[in-house]
């Protein structure tokens, strides 16, 4: 009779459990002044990310008509324009953002489905 060779017990490893990762987004909102559409951008993008980004996102405001040098290096055309800088891909949303689940999804906050 022959025996099969055992292998030699594993270790038990214990892990500690997984933190969620939170992701953290760095958005840049770019406005010209205090149009209507600006002043709309402005409140819809702080109201999507206080109800889905709690305290995980910094949200930097830049108006046009004060610091106009700032459009060409972001490559702006049309203002109001959101730009997601992180978390990767960087992703431009051009409007008055009041189109909540187009916005969720051009965040990759929420999927298409």
């Amino acid at each position: 009779m022959t025996t099969k060779p055992t292998r030699p017990a594993q270790p038990t490893v214990k892990r500690a459990p997984r933190k969620a990762v939170s992701t953290r987004y760095i958005l840049k909102l770019y406005v010209a002044g205090q149009s209507p559409k600006s002043v709309n951008a402005i409140a819809n993008i702080k109201k999507i990310c206080e109800e889905n980004l709690q305290g995980r996102y910094e949200l930097e405001v830049i108006d046009l008509y004060l610091r106009p040098q700032l459009a060409q290096g972001d490559q702006i055309v049309a203002v109001p324009t959101l730009i997601k800088k992180l978390p990767p891909p960087l992703r431009r949303i051009i409007g008055d953002l009041s189109d909540t689940e187009r916005v969720l999804v051009g965040l990759d906050i929420r999927s298409k489905d």
